[in-house]
């Protein structure tokens, strides 16, 4: 399964020891999952880092180890995802989520994705951390 990591997830997986998106990491290092993000999401969770942990830059680049960088998707591309009702400034996001064949977009941002949890948005399932965990173990 092919899970892109939206900037909350990979800030929240790196904000603390111990973050239940941990859980993610551990299953890509088992080889039951693969982990993607684009660029434009990892700068995203290294800008917040730095602002509201900074001590914890050192942990997010070990886990942005495990994760494949995307390609970023093209101005059209972004612009059609808007009309599943993202804003401008998350569009990017699922965008290159779509671009990069993801399974699932896995993301923890309700106010702007929550009206797609559950849904597949061309070919890519959007759900959160406690989502996927369900979908893997079930």
């Amino acid at each position: 399964m092919r899970l892109f990591l939206d900037a909350n997830i990979l800030f929240s997986a790196a904000y603390r020891d111990g973050s239940p998106v941990e859980v993610l990491f551990a299953a890509a290092r088992s080889e039951r999952c693969a982990l993607v993000a684009s660029g434009f999401a990892v700068e995203e969770a290294r800008r917040n880092i730095a602002t509201k942990k900074p001590d914890r830059i050192e942990a997010l680049e070990m886990l942005l180890c495990q994760v494949t960088l995307s390609r970023e998707p093209t101005a059209a591309a972004v612009e059609d995802a808007t009309k599943h009702g993202v804003p401008p400034k998350d569009a990017p996001i699922l965008a290159a989520a779509v671009l990069a064949r993801a399974d699932v977009l896995v993301t923890g941002d309700r106010t702007h994705f929550g009206h797609l949890y559950g849904l597949k948005v061309d070919g890519v399932l959007v759900l959160t951390t406690a989502m996927v965990l369900e979908l893997m173990t079930a």
